[in-house]
């Protein structure tokens, strides 16, 4: 059984309110794959992320997320990763280097 969309978001939630610093970066897969650059979408504030999120769940997209942080300071995250689809997409790829992956969720898309 799928964890509900307030259990799937809750870190996120939770992060947003200890690291305000923290910025959404919002990547869309593309006709059923992944751009080949990491490039984001969008961006969102901390704040923005979690509500963000939720609309698309709702809306019965696919989501992975990555709290990532970078090696010089591995304990204090610096960005989160959305990757989003709808319909079915290969799995959402590994954050690129120098990121460090402290946490990752996926829910699929309904």
């Amino acid at each position: 059984m799928t964890e509900s969309i307030e259990d799937f978001l809750a870190p996120l939630a939770r992060l947003a309110e200890q690291a305000s610093g923290v910025e959404g970066l919002v990547i869309w897969a593309e006709d059923g794959a992944w751009p080949s650059s990491d490039t984001p979408t969008e961006a969102l504030e901390a704040e923005e992320i979690a509500f963000y999120a939720e609309g698309l769940l709702l809306e019965g997209f696919g989501m992975a997320w990555d709290i990532l942080a970078l090696p010089d300071d591995p304990e204090e995250p610096l960005a989160v990763r959305l990757m989003v689809w709808q319909g079915s997409a290969p799995p959402p790829p590994a954050a690129p280097k120098p990121w460090i992956t402290l946490d990752r969720k996926e829910r699929p898309a309904r």
